[in-house]
């Protein structure tokens, strides 16, 4: 693909649509932007703005590098092969790793309960926590292979994913505002289904593509229990040399994207907030500087087929349209493309790369259906923190939970088969993607 910000050739531009305002006032003009872009919108965007006298800024903004230089900046092409990033589980790894399992489970405790003293692992652990570096002061990921969770039961495979895990980021965030801890992520529901409320199902039900985007944790890990027949290939994408891209030819765009202006869609009653989609991230004792890295999902944005906009949530300008999707090809022309065998786990850090997955099929019959289980999760000690209040309130809400009394309430929920889709898509906490 032809980089996104060299684009000189002139086209016309397919101009956004009045919507109207429920209210009665001024209709809100939304920009021709789609959840999954359009290429050929995206470069008619550019020449458009390229032609109108914005009188951008030509450097960038004061407090912002002009190169990240570290191990988290690659493009997907940089490995020559999985080695580079698969780390196989030896069969003495995976005998410590059942010991452990069956020593928690002699200790009659819960999922909440498995923790490095719980779940020892004292050969596989400094590994483990090796690892946790690599997540955190390199590349951003890896991919640990070698397990057969056909041989293990669903609790089970639960907390053995738990404690291996617990090596590398300790600490679990919440899912959704209902207690969730873990998510099986698998299409258990039709694309044309319509909920009880008159809600599409959300994407980690259905067997939709996602575009490029970030969760609402700090390190995320999947599971693999099950694989597609086709289809439901990982993208990652390093945001270290996406910012070094549109820092060198668009010094612009990183005003735009760390400007606090961009209104986030809540999809709960009309409710909406702002916030930048670019933060500079440091260590959590401030020592280290991690630099800049995202943190956004598209569909608060943009709306989406399943997911309208509610009719007064301010809309994006047109100058942000570019940006948005200028971050989107960028990663798609620097991505890792990943193909997950049965058993891997995936963890990588999501505040310095972006993901995105392929659609798949199933063939249940044939024993290859898609199924992730999801945490979210935090490394106390190794954290990145950015100085915002708003990215601080999200890492409270998943992480801190338990501070607030309705939440101590609610308890958290460990589902061990399957998780409820109509939770997730008609409360307010259903924001990935």
């Amino acid at each position: 693909m032809a980089c996104p910000l060299r684009s000189t050739r002139t086209q016309t531009c397919n101009m956004a649509l009045p919507q109207k305002n429920v209210a009665g006032t001024s209709p809100i003009v939304r920009p021709d932007i789609d959840w999954i872009p359009s290429y050929k919108v995206f470069k008619e965007r550019v020449q458009r703005l390229a032609q109108m006298n914005l009188n951008r800024p030509t450097t960038l903004p004061a407090g912002w590098p002009s190169e990240i230089t570290s191990e988290r900046v690659w493009s997907g092409s940089d490995f020559k092969s999985e080695d580079d990033y698969v780390v196989k589980l030896t069969p003495k790894d995976i005998a410590e790793i059942e010991s452990a399992l069956e020593y928690f489970k002699t200790l009659n405790l819960t999922p909440d309960d498995v923790t490095k003293s719980t779940f020892p692992l004292p050969t596989l652990g400094p590994k483990l926590l090796s690892i946790s570096n690599i997540i955190h002061h390199g590349r951003g990921f890896v991919v640990l292979r070698g397990l057969e969770p056909d041989k293990y039961s669903s609790m089970d495979n639960i907390l053995l994913y738990l404690g291996v895990t617990s090596y590398i980021a300790e600490t679990r965030g919440m899912q959704d505002f209902d207690g969730r801890m873990i998510l099986h992520i698998q299409a258990v529901r039709r694309e044309s289904d319509v909920t009880q409320h008159g809600s599409m199902p959300n994407s980690p039900y259905v067997n939709r593509a996602q575009p490029f985007h970030t969760d609402l944790c700090d390190v995320l890990s999947l599971y693999a229990l099950g694989v597609a027949a086709y289809g439901g290939e990982s993208f990652l994408a390093s945001s270290a040399k996406i910012y070094n891209e549109i820092a060198r030819l668009r010094p612009d765009v990183i005003h735009v994207l760390a400007k606090d202006d961009w209104p986030f869609d809540e999809f709960y009653k009309n409710q909406y907030h702002t916030r930048p989609l670019l933060y500079n991230f440091s260590s959590s004792d401030g020592k280290v500087e991690h630099g800049p890295g995202f943190q956004f999902s598209r569909r608060p944005l943009t709306g989406a087929h399943f997911s309208p906009h509610h009719p007064l949530v301010p809309a994006m300008s047109e100058v942000q349209a570019e940006a948005l999707d200028m971050v989107y090809f960028l990663a798609k022309e620097h991505a890792l493309t990943i193909e997950l065998k049965k058993g891997d786990m995936q963890i990588f850090n999501n505040f310095a790369m972006l993901h995105a997955r392929s659609s798949f099929v199933d063939e249940p019959r044939e024993g290859k259906k898609r199924h992730m289980l999801r945490l979210w999760l935090r490394n106390d000690e190794k954290a990145w923190k950015a100085d915002d209040e708003g990215l601080e309130k999200v890492g409270r809400e998943v992480y801190e939970w338990e501070q607030e009394e309705w939440r101590r309430e609610v308890g958290t929920k460990w589902d061990i088969e399957m998780s409820p889709p109509e939770l997730r898509v008609d409360f307010k906490r259903a924001s990935c993607a």
